[in-house]
């Protein structure tokens, strides 16, 4: 029997029920736009970070406090300590040090109120360190800091939820309960999924530990060194200053950690790696689900039809064709449900996703239409098999 008709038989096999091929391939596609749109996810994900960390500059280091092993002493970082890492003479390759105190806060403007995730205390220098820029307004300055003015520079998703119709700047808003007056809005950076760089909000650190942190310890320091090729001498200069100023001995573990862009890139990235993973697990798993499916519904396929193979091998229709038919009919339901998961796959990657903007991957494309015909293959071998095994006499007895 030639290829052609045994293609034919099993397109009349696959249109007999249609209902019945509708419901199988919907578990292809379901489990092959699962795999290409979680991978998207995971993987915009990852580019997000990536780009959010770029943002930041290639010579910028992160100094954070750590707790210290038992018996070593534990100092908090300070103010004092910001000012040591920006001595010229101590650390010539350090260009600024900014200290920066974090807390969660609740704004306030009319009858609208919105609680931030992040509102920072620092200095101005803080922005020329982590490349933020206004959008509208202006940056507060030394001489606000100075003398502990209540102003606040606002990112683009807190100016948006306090402020959806006009412009923010001049106006007055409550940070729990506390009147401080708006002079800015920051140039939006965007969201990595995990964290909104725009639900933020900037003031001196003289108002900040004032009236909301106290005068306690900092959440971190951002020093800046003089360019990308000095960072590895800024980062053993900040660590010489604050093993001195923290009585940090040899051998022992530091109060404090320092984090180069690169650092926390790669620490970053392998989170989102394995995020991703996780997603391409669960989504594989709907994968096999389908090809199960697959195999339930050409089991039934056989059942139903042991007369008809019965005949056909009664005229002389050989093992190989009645196998090469029924594995036909399970790789097209799957070929079929492939390529629409294909479809919704890219359809879902326009939209945005949990705040990730999802970027296709050509190779889970790839694998995953792969996959769904190696499903057909694999989960219609045994039904195939079943159905060019039956006896002739047996198969026409058949009720």
């Amino acid at each position: 029997m030639r290829f052609t008709e045994v293609l034919a038989f099993a397109v009349r096999g696959v249109t007999a029920n249609k209902l019945r091929s509708a419901l199988t391939t919907l578990g292809i596609m379901i489990g092959v736009a699962s795999v290409i749109l979680l991978i998207a996810v995971g993987n915009g994900a990852s580019q997000s970070v990536q780009q959010s960390i770029a943002g930041l500059g290639t010579n910028v280091l992160t100094v954070s406090p750590q707790r210290a092993q038992a018996g070593s002493s534990t100092k908090p970082l300070t103010t004092a300590d910001a000012k040591a890492l920006a001595d010229p003479v101590e650390a010539p390759a350090v260009k600024s040090a900014s200290p920066v105190t974090s807390t969660s806060a609740t704004a306030a403007h009319g009858s609208v109120s919105y609680s931030i995730s992040q509102f920072l205390g620092t200095d101005p220098a803080y922005f020329g360190t982590t490349n933020s820029s206004v959008a509208q307004g202006a940056l507060f300055s030394a001489d606000d800091l100075a003398q502990g003015r209540k102003v606040v520079v606002i990112g683009a998703t807190v100016a948006t939820q306090l402020f959806p119709t006009g412009s923010p700047v001049g106006e007055s808003i409550l940070v729990n309960n506390i009147p401080f007056t708006v002079v800015g809005v920051l140039a939006t950076k965007g969201s990595s999924g995990l964290q909104d760089a725009d639900d933020t909000a900037v003031a001196p650190l003289s108002t900040v530990q004032n009236a909301l942190t106290g005068y306690g310890s900092l959440s971190q320091i951002v020093v800046q060194a003089t360019s990308a090729d000095t960072i590895s001498d800024a980062q053993a200069q900040v660590t010489t200053i604050l093993d001195g100023r923290h009585k940090v001995g040899f051998g022992q573990q530091a109060d404090y950690r320092i984090l180069s862009q690169e650092q926390l890139l790669t620490a970053r990235t392998a989170t989102t790696d394995t995020f991703t993973v996780l997603l391409a697990s669960v989504a594989a798993i709907s994968l096999l689900v389908g090809g199960i499916g697959v195999t339930n519904i050409m089991l039934v396929t056989v059942t139903e039809r042991i007369r008809e193979i019965g005949i056909r091998k009664a005229v002389g229709a050989r093992r190989g064709a009645i196998l090469g038919q029924f594995l036909l009919e399970a790789t097209m339901l799957s070929l079929f449900g492939g390529a629409l998961g294909v479809a919704v796959g890219f359809i879902g990657a326009r939209f945005t996703i949990a705040g990730i903007t999802p970027v296709i991957v050509p190779s889970s494309v790839l694998l995953a239409f792969a996959v769904s015909a190696l499903i057909g293959l694999f989960f219609g071998s045994y039904p195939a098999s079943r159905a060019a095994r039956l006896r002739p006499i047996e198969a026409l007895r058949h009720e």
